[in-house]
């Protein structure tokens, strides 16, 4: 079965979908604080057709903490936050995107894929349905590795501002 996903920046949802469109799973997301856009250094969240280019992370422990898209060695706790508070934490699964649209959020300075933009898990007190993110999407750690159970690499993703 081939699958969609959708997010919505402004109602910070990620909508997963079936090829006739029934609504599989929906989950509350987090996207930029800055809002939408596309531009490279704008930590932005970037917007139209884009794909899972790239899944990382199965079979990682939950709470597992990537740096550079690679397993830190380290788990989440709430004695790393207080240490890091301001780290924006990438953790437990990723979806790295990647634009399909040249110009709008592909090649250039609006390439998706180079400003590693990814779906991916947070610390469980991260605010989910309000934008807060760098430019990624975020979402909760147990729904991150529902979605990644779901979604084949190439998946399309579509994100709008509606």
């Amino acid at each position: 079965m081939k699958v969609h996903i959708a997010i919505s920046i402004g109602q910070q949802r990620l909508t997963l979908t079936d090829d006739s469109g029934v609504v599989l799973r929906a989950y509350p997301v987090s996207t930029a604080a800055n809002g939408p856009g596309e531009q490279n250094g704008s930590y932005c969240t970037p917007r139209g057709r884009h794909l899972v280019r790239a899944k990382i992370g199965a079979g990682e422990a939950e709470n597992t903490i990537f740096v550079g898209r690679r397993p830190s060695g380290e788990i989440f706790c709430r004695e790393l936050a207080e240490r890091h508070p301001r780290r924006d934490w990438i953790l437990t699964r990723i979806l790295w995107l990647s634009g399909c649209e040249p110009g709008r959020n592909r090649l250039g300075s609006v390439d998706t894929m180079r400003r590693y933009v990814y779906i991916h898990g947070s610390p469980d007190g991260t605010p989910m349905g309000r934008p807060g993110s760098h430019g990624c999407i975020r979402m909760r750690n147990a729904d991150i590795v529902e979605l990644f159970a779901c979604v084949p690499p190439y998946t399309a993703v579509d994100i709008s501002e509606d």
